[in-house]
């Protein structure tokens, strides 16, 4: 018998994927809606936190050069116009290379409903100027390119992700509309060697990837990016795959979660990934196993593979969560709504994740955004939007 408390997690369930349709058809159809939340958050090179947000669908950029200092003047970034994708997984993002390097990108959403495109401006002068925004990728079809991702390595290559459903399209032509002779759709990816100047090839890590939740990316020590995504495997399984990409192509995709999740639909739940010690990784995600779904967080090999048992987080109504770590220290950060308010949790581990110390940062009444965590040289912080703030809390080193 199901028993009280997995009935309701699965009738949440329903709701949410059932809100992230209305929600992706209004943004189609133009309605206003509630607050535009989502925010794309990171650390210059000076230590600054840098967000990415909308203001009444105009894109910004501001930053909070101390902590708990002024945030600077909002500066909104020449988009032309243009509507931004920004509920749920799919949200503006930023990211900061070598020699004054910054860009931005967003989805554009199309005139057919699910259809997008990658766009990205970009600065040479550490964010002060921005261009106006180009399109990512080579293919210029009005079909699904959403859910975008970015990271520069460490030699400076720009790397930028995104789910891509250019294969399931020419799969269900050619079976004459048959959408189950090929599920989900695909990461693709490309990469720029000058800051998104110029890019390579589109290129395809993956068929069948979940159709809308978010890609993890990790700057891999010397040069290319890890990848975890949500993945569907066979039987309708919505697990999670793992590969690391370079200039010279990717590895072969392992399997990263055992829940064995069989879910016909997109929970808009992406995972999250951070650097381990001896080359392994930690890895955060939200999932359904043996009828208890839950956030979870594993280590995985350098190939991607689990290393021993996922353990749950200590908190069952746990949602979104994010991770980074600094040598041995690791942080998970979710929210979690009581159905009064929302409170912003952390799960803190000084040796490498054999031991963890939960808080709660803040709480609050109010609309919120998902909670994204930024590493740079050591330094961890999270940054969280209500309706009244941008909230930033920074762990101690």
């Amino acid at each position: 018998m199901v028993n009280q408390f997995t009935f309701l997690r699965r009738l949440l369930m329903s709701v949410c994927l059932l809100a992230a349709l209305n929600n992706a058809v209004a943004q189609h159809q133009g309605h206003a809606g509630r607050p535009t939340l989502a925010t794309g958050t990171a650390f210059s090179p000076e230590g600054a936190v840098w967000v990415v947000a909308l203001d009444q669908g105009r894109l910004f950029v501001q930053h909070q050069d101390q902590t708990d200092g002024p945030w600077s003047e909002r500066q909104l970034l020449p988009t032309g116009g243009e509507q931004i994708a920004s509920s749920g997984d799919n949200r503006p993002k930023i990211a900061f290379g070598l020699n004054g390097r910054v860009v931005v990108t967003y989805t554009h959403p199309l005139s057919k409903p699910y259809t997008g495109e990658i766009r990205m401006l970009r600065s040479a002068d550490g964010g002060q100027t921005f261009s106006a925004p180009t399109t990512v990728h080579a293919d210029r079809q009005i079909i699904t390119h959403r859910f975008d991702a970015i990271q520069f390595d460490a030699r400076g290559d720009l790397y930028t992700f995104w789910v891509d459903k250019r294969d399931a399209e020419r799969v269900w032509k050619e079976n004459k509309g048959d959408q189950s002779s090929y599920e989900g759709a695909a990461i693709y990816y490309n990469i720029s060697q000058d800051g998104g100047l110029s890019f390579g090839p589109d290129r395809k890590l993956a068929d069948n990837s979940c159709e809308c939740c978010r890609i993890a990316l990790l700057a891999e020590p010397e040069a290319g990016v890890a990848v975890l995504w949500r993945h569907v495997f066979a039987g309708s399984v919505r697990d999670h795959a793992f590969a690391r990409v370079n200039a010279d192509g990717a590895t072969a995709l392992s399997r990263a979660s055992m829940d064995n999740w069989v879910l016909k639909a997109c929970p808009h739940h992406g995972p999250g990934l951070a650097r381990a010690s001896g080359g392994n990784y930690h890895a955060v995600w939200f999932g359904e196993k043996a009828g208890l779904q839950g956030v979870r967080y594993g280590l995985l090999d350098r190939d991607g593979k689990p290393i021993g048992m996922a353990r749950m987080v200590p908190d069952e109504r746990a949602e979104h969560a994010d991770i980074v770590s600094s040598g041995k220290r690791l942080v998970i950060v979710w929210r979690s709504f009581d159905g009064t308010q929302t409170s912003l949790k952390a799960w803190v581990s000084q040796d490498g994740g054999k031991h963890f110390a939960l808080s709660t940062l803040k709480t609050s009444a109010f609309e919120n955004d998902h909670p994204r965590l930024i590493e740079r040289a050591g330094k961890i912080a999270v940054v969280w939007q209500t309706e009244k703030e941008f909230h930033v809390h920074h762990f101690a080193e």
